[in-house]
């Protein structure tokens, strides 16, 4: 059954690097070393086991502080040589506490870094919420939202929800931009006002996806 272990190309010292990556958020977290005995312990537990090439030992991360990962899909590059473990990380994946390893940025790119990517938004405005949820400042529409509580918030909702599909029948292109974007925000306060993490939302999608993923095999 684990035949394809030993198929893999491993270096001189018998270790293959494995990249690992939240199967919700996609994010990077860490990039660490298996060998034969690591890897056939994560396919057994169904967690993360790696090879300390400081230590010289095996390692299960999070085996002490409790921040495992649980394996979801394990995959190998097109030479066989690099390891794609996509995971559900509980707690911070880097020993310092940060959410991954990758935090010190390259000046020379920091600023492309700062962008963040094509969904960078998302992030700014899950926090923006989060922060008028939490200090209400007078005079922000959000700060409302949030005063006037669940049945207004529900109500927008349904309102942006309707121009949406207005939107969407008229085939008007920038009004249904400007349409999704005010349901997405709206959503998102929704989400806050229960208290509910987006990262849960992806967490399930990807899940979803992981299933379909396996019936078509």
């Amino acid at each position: 059954m684990t035949a394809w272990i030993d198929s893999l190309q491993y270096d001189e010292r018998g270790l293959i690097p494995c990249v690992v990556q939240d199967i919700a958020t996609r994010e990077v977290l860490m990039l660490a070393y298996m060998n034969r005995e690591s890897l056939a312990k994560t396919v057994e537990t169904g967690l993360t086991w790696f090879w300390s090439r400081s230590r010289g030992e095996l390692w299960n991360k999070g085996g002490t502080s409790g921040h495992v990962q649980k394996v979801v899909r394990l995959s190998y590059d097109c030479d066989a040589d690099t390891l794609l473990a996509e995971v559900e990380q509980t707690g911070p994946a880097c020993h310092t506490g940060a959410a991954n390893c990758f935090f010190t940025q390259v000046p020379e790119f920091a600023a492309e870094r700062a962008a963040g990517g094509r969904y960078a938004i998302l992030d700014e405005l899950l926090e923006t919420i989060k922060d008028r949820d939490a200090q209400r400042p007078e005079g922000a529409y959000t700060t409302y939202l949030f005063e006037k509580g669940l049945e207004k918030i529900l109500k927008k909702i349904g309102e942006e929800s309707a121009e949406v599909v207005i939107a969407a029948m008229k085939r008007d292109h920038g009004e249904l931009t400007a349409e999704a974007g005010d349901l997405i925000y709206h959503l998102l306060v929704l989400l806050q006002e229960q208290k509910l993490s987006f990262d849960e939302v992806l967490k399930l999608l990807a899940e979803r996806h992981a299933k379909k993923d396996v019936k078509n095999k």
